[in-house]
């Protein structure tokens, strides 16, 4: 789409200049359906599963609502709530470069960095505010932020906000905010809790679907490796890591992410890993080491490892299964982004290998079983 159809979409010349310089020239289907109704004030419901656009969705309309007007210190007018630090990063880098095209300042406040240091910047206005749901009520708390001027408010990943048990401090948050303002809701899915948040707060919202968080599911390839053994299970990990393959494996806890990534780089695997517990400017830096390609293997826990938008990944790996179908279509959802295709492993003992099963049937897989000896075999025809 040229630049010239994407300013059909209601979008100025000084948003398309930018999308065009960036080399963004076609939407996806969920921006050209939603991103005219956005702009018009019109409250949205966006549903699909992450990596199909949806920053862009309601980032471009917030920004060119707020072309009118100015904002003052401490109060922005427009509102983008995540739940993650890692995708607050995201979205503020993504958003950053078209918002400062339009003249407008964005501003990132989340949790693991100093409040004063946020504070300080509030104290000149600001456009937009990316906020972590915490952090964004602690200033509230301090009388340092104030929503009374919002305009437009952007909840992004509500499915994942709901199973974070963050939809308390995200109601607290839309109650402080002017009931006329603009609602635009993202979640791969619309379960109960999400639904009570769209019932409460979204006026007649017109709703687009890229399809249910498992239409991705659809375009990649899964395996299940079955292991004997604790040690057969550690040898298969560190081999599909010598495969160089941009690749996320997933496990339960913080202290068994540390001590798999220790046992991955004894071994010579570039590998790096995340997890709640490690501050911000380490997290960042391990997620900036593994998106510009110096280390091939990020590990990570399910909630560090939310919202993660990284191109290319070619392997997830489930070294521990999730203990649910919702949380293994989210993870599998780090892999095959934007209709491009990806492998998915989960690795299941023998004795778990039924129950492994039935789950990833509830989320619409089912895979090639293969024995942890012919899965690596399998992986290098990738």
């Amino acid at each position: 789409m040229s630049r010239s159809e994407f300013g059909k979409l209601g979008l100025d010349d000084c948003i398309t200049k930018e999308l065009s310089a960036e080399g963004i020239t076609k939407p996806f289907p969920i921006q050209a359906a939603a991103i005219p109704a956005a702009v018009e004030g019109r409250d949205v419901l966006g549903r699909g599963p992450t990596g199909s656009g949806k920053t862009f969705t309601f980032g471009l309309p917030m920004i060119q609502r707020l072309r009118r007007g100015a904002s003052k210190p401490k109060k922005p007018r427009g509102v983008v709530l995540v739940p993650t630090r890692e995708l607050a990063t995201q979205v503020r880098s993504r958003l950053d470069p078209i918002a400062n095209a339009a003249g407008q300042r964005l501003l990132e406040v989340v949790g693991g960095v100093k409040i004063q240091r946020n504070i300080t910047a509030l104290a000149r206005p600001v456009d937009i505010l990316v906020a972590t749901p915490g952090r964004a009520l602690d200033l509230l708390g301090q009388g340092m932020l104030d929503f009374s001027e919002v305009k437009t408010v952007a909840i992004d990943e509500a499915d994942q906000m709901a199973d974070m048990g963050f939809l308390p401090q995200v109601t607290k948050l839309l109650d402080r905010m002017p009931k006329q303002a603009q609602h635009l809701l993202f979640s791969a899915t619309l379960d109960g809790d999400v639904q009570v948040l769209v019932d409460k707060y979204m006026r007649d919202p017109v709703t687009h679907s890229t399809g249910e968080a498992t239409a991705s599911v659809d375009t990649m390839r899964h395996l299940l490796g079955v292991v004997e053994s604790r040690e057969e299970r550690n040898e298969l990990i560190v081999s599909i890591g010598k495969l160089r393959k941009r690749t996320v494996m997933f496990m339960r806890t913080k202290y068994a992410v540390d001590r798999q990534v220790k046992k991955l780089v004894r071994a010579g695997v570039p590998a790096v890993g995340i997890h709640g517990n490690k501050g911000q400017n380490t997290r960042q830096a391990a997620l900036e080491g593994f998106t510009q390609g110096k280390n091939t293997v990020l590990v990570a826990t399910d909630i560090a490892a939310r919202g993660i938008d990284v191109k290319d990944v070619e392997l997830v790996v489930h070294i521990d299964p999730p203990a649910e179908h919702k949380a293994y279509v989210h993870r599998a959802g780090r892999t095959a982004r934007a209709g491009a295709s990806g492998t998915v492993v989960t690795l299941s003992y023998a004795d778990q290998q039924a129950d492994t099963k039935k789950m990833m049937a509830k989320a619409g897989v089912h895979p090639t079983v293969l024995p942890g000896a012919k899965l690596v075999a399998e992986l290098k025809k990738i």
